[in-house]
């Protein structure tokens, strides 16, 4: 330590590298800043890794033994607005490391070895997010100097399961659009291909692999089968099946056929039962209203007997009440007593009238005139 004071008497003032932007060089990081014997060795400057993945930031260092100062190890990442200062990831000073502050990360950051002072300073970051995607500065100080590297991480999107599908009539002789879709990072690539023993597609057929579609013209029954859809990106890939059933017209319209002749016997069927349930409602109702009809074995009301009566002893009493008692001896011996049992034994309503009761009814009849006439004189 000592002997680098006496080499160095006025040593140069530390330069510290605040230089964020990007290399020169593609593929290598490149070291920057001024020290007397440290040294980062060179690295990647691209990285990718897709999401949920773990990915390691290489940062590697030689140290001199001219180098005296306390080491200091510091993980940065840039922030979106260029004007802001750089976002401190992680940093290991005084033998001892300081976790990161930033809780979208937290958890997920820590130096690949226990001792960093060692020479190896690689940062990993596990569970990788779509978020984690930028420019990582890799900074290490031990006085009289510093040195940065900086490493570009980009973050991919796996391709999310494809969602197949078939637009278009599975006819024979129609043209029939098979169509697949898939989200992640662009750009997403898409290649069909046939299930089965032959992977071949048909002669007719026509792929977009940017669109991810594949257009079969002139379809027939040997293009009937499973079609499979791969969905890449840099990343990673993922796949979805369809199947195509060619069938001919006429099967077509016999199906059609057979629906509409089962919905027609259905709606039969339905008006068949509705029927009957009102046909057994009406039944019903008829037969408990049966009981209260008038029957031919059944007396008929006295109403018009008690008004026949009514009017003969009416007839007499009207007569009689005109002559006087005096008058009254010659007629007791000539007229006998009213037939008033006769008429209350009326029959039923039946037009078929007994003979005996209609002469009754014809004699009591021409009685009560006979009355009449003697109370005119």
């Amino acid at each position: 330590m000592y002997s680098h004071h006496s080499i160095h008497p006025h040593p140069p003032p530390v330069q510290r590298d605040t230089s964020t932007g990007p290399s020169s060089r593609i593929g290598l990081g490149s070291p920057s800043g001024w020290s007397q014997g440290l040294e980062i060795l060179p690295t990647q400057e691209r990285v990718e890794a897709g999401d949920g993945d773990s990915v390691m930031l290489i940062c590697q260092f030689k140290l001199d033994k001219t180098d005296i100062g306390p080491l200091d190890i510091e993980w940065s990442r840039t922030p979106s607005d260029p004007a802001d200062s750089p976002i401190i990831v992680i940093d290991y000073s005084g033998d001892r490391t300081y976790e990161t502050r930033l809780e979208d990360m937290e958890g997920r950051v820590h130096f690949s070895s226990p001792d960093p002072k060692n020479g190896d300073a690689s940062l990993n970051i596990t569970r990788l997010k779509s978020s984690d995607s930028g420019r990582y500065h890799c900074k290490v100080k031990k006085s009289p100097g510093s040195k940065t590297i900086s490493i570009t991480l980009n973050v991919l999107v796996r391709p999310s399961k494809p969602t197949c599908s078939v637009e278009g009539s599975q006819e024979i002789g129609k043209d029939i659009i098979l169509k697949c879709s898939s989200q992640g990072t662009l750009p997403i690539t898409y290649i069909w291909t046939r299930g089965g023993s032959s992977t071949l597609l048909p002669p007719t057929a026509i792929s977009d692999n940017t669109l991810g579609t594949l257009k079969v013209r002139n379809a027939s029954t040997d293009y009937s089968g499973d079609y499979i859809c791969v969905a890449n990106n840099r990343i990673a890939s993922s796949q979805c099946v369809v199947k195509l059933l060619i069938t001919s017209s006429s099967s077509n319209g016999g199906m059609i056929a057979g629906i509409v002749i089962a919905v027609l016997l259905f709606l039969l069927l339905l008006i068949i039962t509705i029927w009957y349930v009102f046909w057994r409602k009406k039944k019903k109702t008829y037969e408990k209203e049966q009981p209260y009809e008038i029957r031919e074995d059944v007396p008929a009301p006295k109403s018009r007997v008690s008004t026949a009566r009514s009017y003969t002893v009416d007839s007499q009493r009207s007569s009689l009440g005109s002559m006087s008692p005096s008058n009254m001896e010659p007629y007791k011996s000539h007229y006998g007593p009213l037939a008033t049992d006769d008429v209350e034994r009326l029959p039923n309503h039946s037009p078929n009238i007994n003979p005996s009761y209609k002469e009754n009814w014809q004699w009591s009849e021409e009685r009560s005139r006979g009355y009449n006439s003697m109370s005119i004189v």
